[in-house]
């Protein structure tokens, strides 16, 4: 089994690049989880369909956010990851979110060498505007059947600010390293 914390870092984040564990591919409503203790991917529960990822959602290794879980990401691509996959990928920025009252920020990246698209999106901004709409619109509603109201975009910010994200949840995975 693997432990991805253990075999992989966050990656160049301070020039711009980091190590992605894909855990959700795009257009899946499988709830899928990296389970620290048994170094394996868990289905947490199956979604409607009308909650299916409007991107790639992993996670960033040796990081931890505010939330106790490693620092999450969302994998930009025109088609759906695997679960499991490493993605080399470039920062564009950060999704400023809370859920359950808990700060859960979301680092936005894409794939550092796509070829598909000729490597279009270099920054936040290049993003389309109706992705963007489609993932706030996402992570403000997909817990509205269960729990409403639970989930808070609060806003898009560029890469300085995701840099600074990752920099804090790669101290705190520090931190936390020490004290066991």
């Amino acid at each position: 089994m693997l432990n991805f914390n253990s075999i992989l870092d966050a990656g160049d984040w301070e020039n711009g690049e980091i190590n992605a564990v894909v855990e959700i591919p795009t257009g899946s409503n499988h709830k899928i989880e990296w389970n620290h203790d048994n170094y394996c991917f868990l289905l947490d529960r199956i979604e409607p369909v009308t909650f299916a990822k409007p991107c790639n959602y992993g996670f960033i290794p040796q990081t931890l956010d505010e939330d106790g879980d490693e620092l999450d990401v969302l994998v930009i691509t025109d088609q759906p990851i695997n679960t499991g996959i490493v993605v080399s990928g470039r920062i564009l920025g950060v999704m400023k979110f809370v859920d359950a009252g808990e700060v859960d920020s979301k680092i936005i990246a894409v794939p550092v060498d796509d070829r598909n698209n000729g490597d279009l999106y270099q920054k936040l901004e290049d993003l389309p505007e109706q992705l963007i709409k489609q993932i706030r619109f996402h992570f403000s509603h997909y817990k509205d059947l269960k729990s409403p109201g639970t989930t808070i975009v609060e806003d898009f910010e560029g890469y300085e600010s995701a840099q600074n994200v990752i920099q804090e949840a790669i101290e705190r995975y520090k931190e936390c390293q020490k004290n066991k």
